[in-house]
């Protein structure tokens, strides 16, 4: 497992909004509506010079939208599937924009299932705390997953 550090300041991404109170394929579901639906955002999502996503997100939150961890030993809270898009974005009706604080974060590749559990026992066992929810970034243009875990918000 290759824990890296990086910093990325706020930003802000558009989707599509459930919570674990929604079932057991919720996420699948969230992800099956955006990505039948994202030529509804296409015109407001970050792109690179060649035209390429900055980035597709998973992003999580507590229940009070504040992003704080999922409670219950990680499992009860709030997930976005979604895609980064220009801070000043509004939304198109059906769609939900979260602006994520900026923070330092771990970040990770997730190889298989456990990898999200085996960081957070990395940070206990290095006394790193987490700032905030993690969140999952899929890579544009490798197709890769990363588990991001804030350690500390920026000011």
């Amino acid at each position: 497992m290759n824990i890296q550090i990086c910093t990325k300041e706020s930003f802000a991404v558009v989707g599509k909004e459930g919570s674990t109170k929604d079932g057991k394929d919720f996420i699948q579901n969230l992800w099956q509506d955006a990505n039948s639906h994202f030529n509804e955002v296409e015109s407001i999502v970050k792109k690179d010079e060649t035209g390429t996503l900055l980035g597709i997100w998973g992003a999580m939150s507590d229940y009070s939208h504040q992003f704080a961890p999922w409670e219950d030993d990680f499992s009860q809270g709030l997930y976005l599937a979604g895609v980064e898009c220009v801070n000043e974005a509004v939304p198109p009706k059906g769609w939900i924009k979260w602006t994520i604080p900026g923070y330092e974060y771990l970040y990770v590749e997730k190889e298989k299932e456990t990898t999200f559990f085996e960081v957070i026992s990395y940070m206990k066992e290095k006394k790193i705390d987490l700032a905030g929810a993690s969140h999952e970034f899929i890579c544009p243009e490798t197709g890769k997953e990363y588990l991001f875990f804030p350690t500390k918000k920026l000011v």
